[in-house]
């Protein structure tokens, strides 16, 4: 029987599905977590009481039990709750008794041996199901379009309610508030049910067995191997071949090979540099490298007595300062914020950056455009 993680999970198959030995490679590190995993599983708790509240379904308050809990939290669980309810009110239109399912467990082993995940909101209707997922990073935007874990979620769902309700498409929605990100792909059933036979069967045959290539790319980024893959070493010490000659001695295909490679390479450089150093503080010994303190800055033993001392001398122990955009956000909430602030908030133009074609910014104009138009 499966344990609480599937080794082909749907949340990592962007990752298993692009470079299969991956699957059983992560089998051999332990999974360490981190704060932004743990603040991420106090807000799907919160977020599926609050969704359950709202309809009208028991449950219990765990926000004093959790660690992470904030007024932002706060904002995003009920703002999830009040867009799930406004899907349920729209599959009425279409359907006398939707069903809406919170945190449900997903069996896809149809097509992944093993193969499951938990859905965080699964509503479904005659004529559509609809896939809801909860994302309270800040960091990666997720969009939901030809989103592998989404489309995984949805094959589970098919297993359980395509004999029932009369589906024809699937609509699958990234819900992530805090990059005001609301991402919905919508597909048809048997489009899905064509990718699942062809390109997701096929590659979780081999993943589950330890076969296939080992292939680098965006989705090294959460790999437990990917400070010490051999692969990913190899794609970027390709740069080597460049020399590290001075970018004017460089052709300007030369220059566009490396910068799609560049945030990979420093990505890459950071995670060597994080997994020796955690080996060094278990006790390897690196070849002319030694395990030093590092700066520090001085801090007071008693803040309390500080505080108290320099008020008896006379002077102000506080420093006075605005808080920023953010800080106050999370102390008014994200409503009340907009209510009182809105009007004395405004966002400069951000510092010109170089983004592949693929990023959905608009591009900007350049001197040499502004100059075409006045000519």
């Amino acid at each position: 029987m499966p344990g609480n993680h599937a080794l082909l999970s749907a949340s990592s198959s962007h990752r298993w599905l692009n470079c299969p030995p991956s699957a059983r490679l992560c089998e051999n590190y332990d999974d360490k977590g981190s704060d932004f995993a743990a603040e991420g599983t106090d807000a799907h708790a919160l977020c599926e009481y609050k969704l359950k509240t709202a309809l009208g379904i028991k449950a219990d308050d765990p926000t004093n039990d959790l660690s992470w809990y904030s007024s932002e939290m706060e904002d995003c669980a009920n703002g999830y709750a009040a867009f799930v309810l406004e899907l349920v009110e729209e599959a009425k239109k279409h359907c006398a008794d939707p069903v809406a399912l919170i945190e449900q467990r997903l069996d896809y082993s149809k097509y992944v041996e093993e193969g499951f995940g938990t859905g965080d909101c699964v509503i479904i209707a005659d004529g559509t199901l609809h896939i809801v997922d909860y994302k309270h990073g800040r960091g990666v935007l997720i969009e939901a379009e030809d989103n592998p874990q989404m489309k995984l979620y949805a094959l589970g769902a098919l297993e359980l309610f395509d004999c029932i309700y009369d589906i024809a498409t699937v609509s699958m929605t990234i819900y992530q508030p805090r990059r005001s990100n609301v991402s919905t792909y919508t597909i048809p059933k048997d489009e899905l049910y064509d990718w699942a036979e062809n390109v997701l069967t096929p590659a979780a045959e081999l993943a589950f067995i330890g076969g296939g290539e080992y292939r680098c790319g965006e989705w090294c980024q959460f790999c437990k191997a990917k400070a010490d893959c051999r692969k990913r070493a190899e794609a970027n010490m390709e740069l080597a071949a460049f020399e590290f000659r001075q970018p004017p001695l460089l052709t300007d295909d030369e220059v566009e090979e490396i910068l799609g490679k560049l945030d990979e390479l420093t990505s890459w450089a950071n995670d060597i540099k994080d997994y020796a150093l955690r080996a060094a503080i278990s006790g390897k010994k690196w070849n002319g490298y030694k395990l030093v303190e590092g700066r520090s800055n001085r801090k007071y033993t008693d803040e309390d007595a500080v505080i108290a001392a320099v008020k008896e001398a006379g002077f102000d122990p506080y420093e006075h300062k605005l808080l920023g955009v953010t800080a106050m956000t999370s102390l008014l909430g994200r409503k009340q914020f907009n209510e009182i602030l809105g009007s004395y908030v405004t966002k400069p133009q951000g510092k010109p950056t170089l983004a592949p074609e693929s990023d959905k910014r608009p591009e900007m104009t350049t001197i040499t455009d502004d100059f075409k138009e006045d000519n």
